[in-house]
């Protein structure tokens, strides 16, 4: 059974061992008049051939709650863009793909560009955006929802899990951060366990008690890709166009949200998906560059919070986050040996290894540039400088639609 300690300044909502996946999907549809939902699928084409993606279909088939599924798919030529919307027509849900590659596609984001909104860079961060611009353009769902297209251990369970905070009217969420154990025969989440929880109250340490820091100190796994919003927060939110995208998004629920309105959730006892490579030697791929965006994003958010990160203060944080790092690896080898867990301790320590190098990377880009690449503009910025971007987001999407490349 798991426990039920609250901590922090979120509300954390368990899973305590009772199956209840029925409840939750009835009422679901109970409240489904009042919440629509729309679940958004960042997706890339090769994971169509992958072993999570057929999963995750399949489970969504049985899901009858959603109002609508957006599927944003990038690096997808023209072909491929078909033979997806094929992959995706067993859903009996109401399914647009959004082929970000598109022309249509294109064309609109260079008419931003010429407006000076900021679109960010290709990726994960952007298409999220796009997708969703576009629930809001057909303004049929009140709450969106999001997860990755990777998980290797998925079950509808965690969508009803993921939604159900947000969408039940009587609980007064307006966001949702769904959490979870990465532990098979040894302990997951090395970005979380030796990253960034340990860089977090590293800054806690030296810069003091600061409400951003204890926000994000209160998830349990703030690196997490799950999350359920209200969809007016895609009206005011930014995003980051990087590995930052989970920290920055995060930063900007701190912002538009009272504490009260957030929560986190716990959706499964295990869960799995694609792993990235350490990287030890790359700076700009694998679990290495993960690091060093998200350092650059939490120094960022803070900087605009009115924290000073001098010089100085981040030398001092690259001992103080090998300190807590490694007082944090010795903690979690004793949690491995009292559950006969494998655990490496020479890996654990080469990890923490790789995460000081991406805090010296990200500090020196910091103090270079402190502001850095411009978050994704909001989509009531977006909407203020094109007023018509919605009617031409639905028709290129539309159009995409109805199109049959042959091949």
């Amino acid at each position: 059974m798991a426990d039920f300690y609250q901590t922090g300044s979120i509300a954390t909502l368990h899973r305590l061992g009772q199956e209840n996946l029925h409840l939750l999907e009835d009422e679901l549809l109970e409240y489904r008049a009042r919440n629509p939902i729309a679940l958004v699928l960042p997706c890339l084409y090769s994971e169509l051939q992958g072993p999570a993606l057929g999963s995750i279909v399949n489970h969504l088939t049985q899901v009858s709650y959603l109002k609508e599924i957006v599927v944003a798919l990038s690096t997808a030529s023209a072909l491929e863009f078909r033979r997806a919307k094929d992959y995706f027509k067993v859903l009996p849900q109401d399914v647009r793909l959004i082929w970000i590659e598109s022309p249509r596609i294109q064309e609109i984001l260079k008419l931003l560009v010429n407006q000076e909104i900021d679109i960010g860079l290709p990726g994960k961060g952007q298409s999220c955006w796009i997708a969703f611009g576009y629930v809001l353009a057909r303004q049929q769902s009140k709450i969106i929802a999001l997860h990755d297209c990777d998980i290797l251990s998925y079950h509808r369970a965690y969508l009803a899990r993921l939604c159900y905070p947000v969408v039940n009217p009587n609980l007064g969420y307006e966001f949702c951060k769904g959490y979870y154990a990465r532990v098979t025969d040894h302990f997951g989440g090395r970005v979380t366990r030796l990253f960034i929880t340990p860089l977090i109250r590293s800054l806690e340490r030296l810069v003091g008690r600061h409400p951003m820091l204890n926000f994000l100190d209160s998830f349990r796994y703030p690196l997490a890709g799950e999350f359920a919003m209200v969809s007016d927060l895609a009206w005011t939110n930014r995003i980051p166009g990087d590995w930052g995208l989970e920290v920055g998004v995060l930063a900007e629920v701190y912002r538009n949200c009272a504490p009260r309105r957030v929560c986190q959730a716990d959706l499964t006892d295990n869960y799995d998906h694609k792993h990235q490579a350490l990287s030890a030697d790359d700076p700009n791929s694998g679990l290495h560059k993960m690091c060093v965006d998200i350092a650059k994003s939490v120094f960022r958010n803070l900087a605009s919070e009115g924290v000073v990160l001098s010089d100085g203060l981040l030398k001092t944080l690259r001992a103080t986050y090998l300190q807590i790092a490694q007082e944090a690896i010795k903690k979690y080898e004793d949690d491995a040996a009292i559950n006969s867990l494998q655990f490496d301790r020479h890996q654990e320590r080469m990890a923490v290894e790789v995460f000081l190098k991406g805090i010296s990377l990200a500090t020196e880009v910091f103090l270079k540039d402190p502001l850095g690449i411009p978050m994704i503009s909001n989509w009531s910025r977006v909407a203020a400088a094109v007023p018509d971007i919605f009617e031409r987001l639905i028709t290129a999407v539309e159009a995409d639609h109805e199109w049959n490349p042959q091949g």
